[in-house]
């Protein structure tokens, strides 16, 4: 019968969407929602460049601000996809379907605009301010998580001509004092966009969570939203019920964790008044099931854990590269469309055996 069922769910999903070059899941919690009153701030990456790779970028040629940024590893200058800098400003974004109002004659420029956000802004209002000053058409579509050092934490919902600040700190938008966002915007178009099973997938995760009293630090997102295999459609997680998938294939279907996630970010803030210094930017690079979180400081200047850099002969760092052959061998099917089905039971048999090493990173930090 388990595997009648299994098989079922297999056809009820194999009907396959296109999957977008850029859509990510994220979420900000504020202080309120956290045991140390420290605001986090999530970004799981989905895109088309899977090697990716952190730079530091200090102050000068144009940046007032040090910051380290999350960048594709063959690198276009100017762009970076999470980043926090050293008067913790925190940027993040996913990108939005249901937003746009006209097209413009480019797009795709929410790398550009975090990257000059890092190295220009202090405060949530600095970053009001830059995107009234920038030039119309900004040419982006998307929602921007942002969490500063003075306790400000928002979404701002941004196309081409306006822009909308959803704040997480007001109780009447996150009551709970967190919110999660993916591929569509609360203001924008309804029921057009994507990432709609996602964002009920982690917040329904989230909420649980929260009502059981469990405590929100980067740890639990990584465990419990990164690495999740529940899919709230199908009311199923392959991770409690590895029976499901008794072969260990299933479909890589509406997953928070897919195949074209390429990273995942949480950015640990400050309390009001506590030196920016003290901001962590928690990051495991590449398929995150199978990768593994390290801390990351801008204190730290270039002088950064060597795994996370540029190697030498070569535009990719150590970690990803790794975490990228582990993937290869969770997703190894490229014929017809081998491509749509993952081993569910491999990346669980990593999980199990780079879990303790992990763990051994964020007991020494702490």
């Amino acid at each position: 019968m388990k595997k009648i069922f299994s098989l079922s769910i297999l056809l009820a999903v194999s009907l396959l969407v296109a999957i977008p070059s850029d859509a990510c899941t994220s979420g900000i919690w504020t202080g309120k929602s956290t045991p140390d009153g420290r605001p986090l701030l999530w970004k799981h990456r989905d895109t088309g460049e899977l090697n990716n790779r952190i730079e530091f970028f200090p102050a000068g040629n144009g940046r007032k601000y040090s910051f380290l940024g999350l960048v594709n590893s063959p690198v276009q200058d100017g762009e970076v996809w999470t980043g926090t800098n050293e008067v913790g400003f925190s940027i993040m974004n996913t990108a939005s379907y249901n937003l746009q109002s006209e097209k413009a004659d480019f797009e795709d420029q929410e790398g550009a605009v975090m990257y000059q956000a890092l190295g220009s802004c202090k405060t949530l209002k600095d970053f009001e301010k830059m995107l009234d000053k920038m030039k119309k058409p900004r040419g982006v579509e998307a929602n921007f998580g942002v969490i500063d050092a003075e306790g400000g934490a928002a979404y701002y919902e941004v196309n081409n001509t306006e822009w909308r600040k959803i704040d997480v700190n007001d109780p009447k938008i996150a009551p709970e004092g967190f919110l999660i966002y993916t591929n569509h915007s609360y203001t924008g178009r309804k029921d057009e966009g994507m990432g709609y099973v996602r964002y009920n997938t982690a917040n329904i995760i989230t909420h649980q969570a929260w009502i059981r009293g469990e405590q929100f630090t980067p740890q639990w997102i990584f465990n419990n939203l990164s690495r999740s295999y529940y899919n709230s459609l199908l009311g199923i997680d392959l991770n409690k019920n590895p029976e499901l998938a008794p072969e260990g294939w299933f479909v890589d279907q509406d997953f928070i964790p897919r195949r074209s996630t390429s990273a995942s970010i949480v950015v640990k803030g400050v309390k009001p008044g506590e030196n920016p210094d003290k901001t962590v930017m928690w990051t495991i690079l590449g398929y995150p099931p199978v990768g593994i979180a390290v801390p990351l400081q801008v204190a730290d200047g270039f002088h950064q854990p060597e795994g996370v850099m540029k190697q030498e002969g070569s535009d990719n760092c150590r970690l990803c590269d790794e975490a990228l052959a582990r993937r290869a061998e969770v997703f190894p099917l490229q014929r017809g469309n081998g491509k749509n089905y993952f081993n569910v039971r491999k990346a669980q048999e990593y999980r199990r055996e780079l879990a303790p090493i992990e763990e051994a990173y964020f007991r020494k930090f702490k």
